[in-house]
């Protein structure tokens, strides 16, 4: 039967192995190949692929209509991003069945992504998948599937005057019990940008003031949160993924974060663009007052794919990238100090040491390499010799100048 001599029906994307993962960009060309192995020569029909990509979200609520009657209302919606069609192998003209032989066949295909996809994304109540399949059709049998999926990463750079503008805020709350107050606490927060991809560390700078008579204890997090959107109704799930927790501060008292690291884990990139799923996140800081609800401060975060360039983005305007350069300026002291003598910092055989020339036998091969003969171009030319003759003797036609005019 055709169902024993088919011993292998697979999909392979090019630029990856067998079973691993394969990421492409909008707008590129996914090649690959569907592999067919056959233990004898067999009758096959056609060879279809179909290449798909979208964005389907689901999930059901309870709702109560009286005492004694409850019904679940579903909500679903999809947009299609990908439909590519195509046939690899088509039966003859005749009708009949195509005859390929015993071994390894292969059927090479080409299609390109469109410009504008989502992300690829799992989420509790939606997905965004991409994958192509191919369909095998057999005379007298079942029709043959074979699935591959692959990932679509859409790419966010933060190089970008909207991602490099500094976020700031400041929130205030009372603390009451039993209708008393008991003071009031506040925080002020600022990072030095919006756009950050995952391993970067977001520095943060925050005062907190506790005025109240009891401790308080301050907290940062980055909140994930996926939105699906369906029939108008939205349904959003919040998580956390990091955070950090600050010492806690006694009452009256005032705790400063001078850049306080939190570093961003593997996640995936901030999804805005999809109609009926968006992926956003943002830096909490709070702070955990007790008797009372926390504080919250939030500033908005953009996880992007393309890091921050080392010498800032060309796109972005002078202003935006000397508005994180120059906070500095604030650490400068009113009253300038004399700066410290040199004597004060380097000791005389350190200062004898880093002031003279280093040796041969230190410096191996570096003097026959090109870089220290272009410094050798740059020596101080030698003093001339000393001689008793002056080599610019005055002359005959000049006359002497008076030295008590």
């Amino acid at each position: 039967m055709i169902f024993d001599r088919l011993k292998r029906f697979s999909i392979v994307l090019e630029g990856t192995e067998r079973d691993g993962p394969a990421a492409f960009s909008p707008g590129q060309a996914v090649s690959g190949r569907v592999v067919l192995e056959l233990a004898a020569a067999a009758r096959l029909g056609a060879l279809r692929l179909r290449a798909m990509g979208a964005a389907r979200v689901h999930w059901t609520e309870s709702r109560s209509a009286g005492s004694s009657t409850a019904y679940t209302q579903s909500y679903s919606d999809q947009v299609e991003f990908l439909s590519h069609r195509d046939t690899l192998m088509a039966p003859p003209d005749n009708g009949e069945a195509t005859v390929l032989q015993a071994g390894r066949h292969e059927f090479p295909f080409t299609f390109q992504l469109p410009e504008t996809l989502a992300t690829s994304f799992e989420g509790k109540h939606g997905s965004v998948r991409y994958w192509v399949k191919a369909k095998l059709h057999r005379p007298w049998s079942t029709v043959k599937k074979a699935k591959k999926e692959f990932t679509v990463i859409e790419p966010i750079d933060i190089n970008t005057p909207a991602l490099l503008a500094p976020q700031a805020g400041a929130k205030e709350k009372l603390a009451r019990a039993w209708y008393c107050n008991r003071g009031q606490v506040s925080v002020t927060a600022k990072i030095d940008r919006k756009g950050y991809t995952p391993g970067e560390v977001i520095p943060i700078f925050a005062e907190i003031d506790n005025c109240t008579s009891r401790a308080v204890v301050p907290k940062a997090a980055i909140i994930q949160t996926q939105t699906f959107i369906a029939r108008g109704t939205k349904k959003q799930k919040k998580s956390v993924v990091t955070s950090i927790t600050g010492d806690p501060i006694p009452a009256g008292k005032r705790e400063v974060w001078h850049g306080r690291a939190l570093k961003i884990p593997p996640v995936g990139p901030s999804i805005l663009q999809c109609r009926i799923i968006q992926v956003e996140y943002s830096l909490k800081v709070c702070v955990d007052i007790p008797g009372t609800s926390k504080l919250l401060l939030e500033l908005p975060l953009v996880i992007g794919t393309i890091p921050l360039h080392p010498f800032g983005s060309r796109t972005s305007s002078v202003s935006s990238q000397y508005s994180v350069n120059l906070d500095w300026l604030s650490t400068i002291p009113e009253q300038l100090e004399a700066p410290p003598e040199y004597s004060a910092v380097v000791s005389s055989p350190e200062a004898e040491q880093s002031l003279a020339p280093p040796c041969r036998s230190e410096l191996g091969d570096i003097l026959e390499g090109p870089f220290f003969a272009y410094i050798q171009e740059f020596r101080f030319r030698p003093p001339p010799l000393y001689s008793e003759v002056d080599p610019n003797p005055a002359s005959d036609t000049i006359r002497p100048r008076c030295m008590t005019c």
